[in-house]
């Protein structure tokens, strides 16, 4: 089983950036896919981006494009997420998650995150 603990969230204005992390407890298999998703007050929780651990390209949701980058850093097991020019409609709970297929479908993730919360201020 991995363990997956989040970091980096907090309050911030519009337009502000925020680095989100995501420790892994174990080292990834090679075909791990890595993802970030979150869950908006009353919503339900969306993909924002995804990337294998042992390269290649990341898949983002069209609502983050251009502002978020995912990334990894192999010797230590973490995953980013770095969000720039943040906007109200960003504040969420961002979950991490891990799985085997390159999918933005939420049930293709086999471990999660507890998330952390990131708020956006007009």
């Amino acid at each position: 089983q991995v363990l997956l603990e989040e970091s980096g969230g907090g309050s911030v204005q519009a337009g502000d950036s925020l680095r989100l992390s995501c420790g892994a407890s174990q080292r990834p298999y090679s075909n791990s896919v890595f993802g970030w998703f979150r869950q908006a007050p009353g919503k339900e929780r969306e993909f924002v981006a995804l990337v294998r651990w042992h390269g290649g390209s990341a898949f983002y949701a069209d609502s983050v494009k251009g502002r978020f980058t995912i990334s990894r850093d192999n010797p230590t097991n973490i995953l980013y997420l770095q969000m720039n020019d943040l906007k109200p409609e960003d504040t969420a709970v961002y979950y991490c998650a891990v799985g085997s297929r390159y999918e933005r479908d939420q049930r293709a993730y086999d471990y999660w995150g507890q998330g952390t919360q990131v708020t956006v201020a007009s």
